[in-house]
């Protein structure tokens, strides 16, 4: 397993992570467990955060600038939809 796959797995694991801490922040009972949620959610979106940032510099994480004339596309259908 190369560095590429174990940043992928953390990745991954620290998305699902969050996942879970928000579905747990939305269904807490009382406040205190609502917070508990909230700040490890928190945490876990700096972690993925970071995880994303050293992957983006390594170039195993890329992105590519969405086309002006698609942009306008979806904003013109959501726009309709009000």
């Amino acid at each position: 397993m190369n560095d590429k796959e174990i940043m992928e797995g953390i990745l991954l694991t620290t998305k699902g992570a969050c996942d879970l801490y928000m579905h747990g922040a939305i269904e807490s009972g009382t406040p205190k467990v609502h917070q508990a949620f909230n700040t490890a959610l928190n945490d876990a979106i700096c972690m993925q955060n970071n995880v994303y940032k050293q992957m983006s510099d390594h170039g195993w994480y890329t992105t590519e600038q969405a086309q002006q004339q698609k942009l306008q596309q979806v904003k013109q259908k959501f726009s309709t939809m009000q």
